[in-house]
């Protein structure tokens, strides 16, 4: 009765778990480029309900209770900023996502893009020391099949040599490093569409009043949307 009460209190509103919502804090307060970072309470819960697909009451109810747990604080213009603990946990969480991500491609043979939906199911399930021995058994790799670092502090360290794709300016060349893994099915149009992690692509012609950029990607000339491109995090030559 006991474990079954904990779980449920684990569990946030529409399902998410607590881990699922502070790793998607952990991705605002370690940003990638330039961050311009929402300064109202309801726009920091916009943002995490954005990302997670879920309304903003629920992401508010949870930031709530976050704070109530000593994982979350609130800065001065009230954005939410992850304490100590709150960082140590997200840590490990993303981590271990992305431990369990190269166990589900390296050896299930499940599809890259496959794989993040089946790590945020079954995350839950596998205990610290079984991640541990995965990530030995997968010889300690450096990089989640979407181009991630799994150790959270060189993750940090490279944020400042990417940017997303739509900031590019025109006639730039860059290589895809990491794709933007909140939009299951953006992520999965990557893989489709061939803007995968080591790719090359030139921004050939921008349009942002339009929403539209065309790259040179493998010698060939694509559109891709202002979501997608804002999806690439990329490293300019």
């Amino acid at each position: 009765m006991t474990s079954q009460k904990a779980r449920v209190a684990a569990v946030a509103p529409q399902g998410h778990s607590v881990d699922e919502y502070l790793e998607t804090i952990y991705f605002l307060a370690f940003p990638i480029g330039e961050y311009r970072p929402a300064t109202a309470a309801n726009a920091i819960a916009s943002r995490v309900a954005e990302m997670l697909g879920v309304s903003r009451a629920s992401a508010g109810e949870m930031l709530k209770r976050l704070e109530a747990d000593g994982l979350v604080e609130r800065g001065e213009h009230k954005e939410a900023i992850l304490t100590e603990t709150g960082i140590k946990r997200a840590e490990r969480v993303v981590r271990k996502h992305r431990i369990i991500e190269r166990f589900l491609t390296d050896f299930m043979g499940y599809t890259a893009g496959e794989s993040h939906v089946h790590a945020d199911e079954i995350g839950d399930t596998f205990s610290d020391d079984m991640v541990e021995r995965m990530d030995v058994r997968l010889g300690n790799p450096d990089r989640c099949p979407h181009g991630w670092p799994v150790d959270p502090e060189f993750e940090q360290r490279e944020n400042k040599e990417l940017a997303p794709l739509a900031d590019l300016d025109v006639g730039r060349e860059a290589e895809i490093v990491r794709l933007a893994e909140h939009d299951g099915e953006l992520l999965h149009w990557f893989y489709d569409e061939g803007f995968t992690p080591g790719a090359h692509v030139v921004i050939r012609e921008a349009q942002p009043a339009a929403g539209q950029f065309k790259v040179l990607l493998g010698g060939t000339e694509r559109a891709i949307g202002e979501k997608a491109a804002a999806g690439l995090y990329v490293r300019p030559s």
